[in-house]
């Protein structure tokens, strides 16, 4: 197999991103060959903060795209009923649907997955 720029590129990627995972991952140690207590508490100490940030970044990034999205498709479903005399609600519904679920998402989700 002749090597080419592609094949390269493609191995120096891969390397680089196993010497990044390696160097960023954090080692966690089991007391006494408990590795499920170590991995619990590590979770138990990553809990907190993984709501905070899905709550506070995660959610309003998801609510943002979709009432863009939802807006946008209203705009343009009331330019085809100017332009055709045929309003589709269907889109606008889904989309409109799909942004009340996510934006009511943090009140129950957590309930859900039992955090």
């Amino acid at each position: 197999m002749k090597w080419n720029k592609k094949y390269t590129k493609i191995l120096v990627v891969v390397a680089m991103l196993a010497l990044l995972v390696s160097v960023m991952s954090v080692t966690a140690f089991a007391a006494s060959g408990d590795v499920a207590g170590a991995v619990q508490s590590t979770w138990n100490a990553a809990k907190v903060q993984i709501k905070s940030v899905v709550n506070n970044v995660v959610f309003p990034v998801i609510d943002l795209v979709l009432a863009v999205c939802f807006f946008a498709k209203v705009a343009l479903v009331y330019m085809d009923y100017r332009k055709h005399g045929q309003l589709e609600w269907t889109p606008p519904a889904i989309l409109f649907a799909t942004l009340v679920f996510a934006l009511t998402a943090p009140l129950y989700i957590w309930d859900i997955i039992g955090m």
